[in-house]
């Protein structure tokens, strides 16, 4: 699912990234919600707080919502940067140093809470973690699906949906008519999946508190096992057919 780029990529390429990925992002937006009271996934609402703090005149706060989206963008600097460096090296495993290094910064937020003993440290350095985080994903997705995916936010999602929904009505060849039904089931995984995480990882929440993003960071772990297993899989059996 990370892969494969260009005439190579499949829709089964797109869905299985969007499903696993965008669970992954529910699963840390509600973590951060409940933990946090802190939208992490995207930097839309905090841009409306920063402006907020500004009129208030808290230069303090103000600080905090502008680290917020300087964060998020850093993630999807960082995520493109490791993408391209890794590209010269190693074209198909360019994914990898994004998705390790997103795993890693999870399972250390998931430890936060007795790195910092909950002080106020551990809510600036779990947000801005996370929100690096979420940069890191959702600038590899973007860039493996050629902006096809996007998994940690939704609201372009649902405009885009929005307009391929009143398509449906206009389009009358079956070849349009099938790959607007793909594009719209695409999108419809992605809000399933994202909503599914954010319901399992809330109830979750209640029982672990921030060990919650554990079960997001093994996701990740196993979507590169499994990216990996499968390519050397297929690798295996191709020889096996040429040797015969």
């Amino acid at each position: 699912m990370f892969r494969h780029k260009g005439n190579t990529r499949t829709f089964a390429h797109n869905l299985k990234l969007a499903s696993s990925l965008s669970f992954v992002a529910g699963i840390v937006n509600i973590t951060g919600v409940f933990a946090f009271a802190t939208l992490t996934t995207n930097v839309t609402g905090h841009f409306a707080f920063f402006a907020d703090e500004l009129v208030k005149k808290d230069g303090a706060e103000a600080f905090v919502f502008i680290n917020f989206i300087l964060c998020f963008l850093l993630g999807a600097f960082v995520s493109s940067f490791l993408s391209e460096v890794s590209i010269k090296k190693s074209p198909k495993t360019s994914h990898i140093l994004p998705l390790i290094l997103e795993t890693i910064v999870l399972i250390i937020v998931s430890f936060s809470e007795d790195l910092f003993k909950n002080s106020i440290n551990t809510f600036h350095f779990a947000s801005y973690a996370l929100l690096f985080a979420m940069g890191l994903q959702n600038a590899l997705v973007t860039k493996v699906s050629q902006s096809v995916v996007r998994t940690t936010h939704l609201t372009g999602l649902f405009t885009d949906l929005g307009i391929e929904l009143s398509q449906l009505f206009f389009y009358r060849k079956e070849e349009e008519k099938s790959r607007l039904s793909k594009s719209i089931y695409l999108k419809l995984s992605i809000i399933a999946f994202f909503f599914l995480g954010c319901v399992i990882g809330g109830f979750v929440f209640q029982i672990i508190k921030l060990k919650t993003l554990l079960i997001a960071s093994s996701i990740l772990a196993l979507t590169m096992y499994m990216d990996y297993f499968t390519v050397h899989f297929f690798s295996i059996k191709r020889r096996i057919r040429q040797k015969h």
